[in-house]
């Protein structure tokens, strides 16, 4: 028996599993990424959606009236002609605790728009804008250059 014989990887061996694991990760890295962008994308349509829901049951609830440029009338409770406050006098809303952000640039800030609907044109400078609203048709879309159009 020879007891001075070392057992353990060659240069060779690791290398080959080196190599390996940089092929693996270079396959796998991309799609990571690719699905974080497409979470940011479906939770802004979803967010999208909800607000748009939101301004037509507030549209329903008032005779035909829209929420303001803000949408602030969103966030509080109301009474049939719009007007802020609370108790018993004002049975309507609030219909979102807050307006979300837009995922895709982390902002909730709100652009008045007289386009309907909206366009690329409207869209604010490196999409770095939250949302884009029609404060006279209640058109809402997204302030951003590849989902302006939903």
């Amino acid at each position: 028996m020879n007891v001075n014989k070392k057992s353990g990887f060659t240069l060779i061996e690791i290398l080959i599993v080196v190599v390996i694991m940089a092929v693996l990760a270079s396959v796998v890295i991309p799609q990571f990424s690719n699905s974080t962008k497409q979470a940011q994308t479906s939770t802004t349509e979803f967010n999208l959606q909800i607000i748009r829901s939101q301004i037509e049951l507030y549209r329903n609830q008032h005779g035909g009236r829209l929420p303001a440029a803000n949408l602030s009338e969103l966030s509080t409770t109301t009474d049939a002609l719009g007007g802020k406050g609370s108790g018993a006098q004002f049975p309507y809303g609030p219909y979102l605790r807050s307006i979300p952000a837009n995922a895709l640039t982390e902002q909730a800030a709100i652009k008045t728009t007289t386009n309907d609907p909206a366009g690329k044109a409207d869209v604010t400078a490196n999409s770095k804008g939250g949302w884009l609203y029609n404060a006279t048709t209640g058109g809402f879309w997204v302030d951003h250059e590849e989902l302006v159009v939903k």
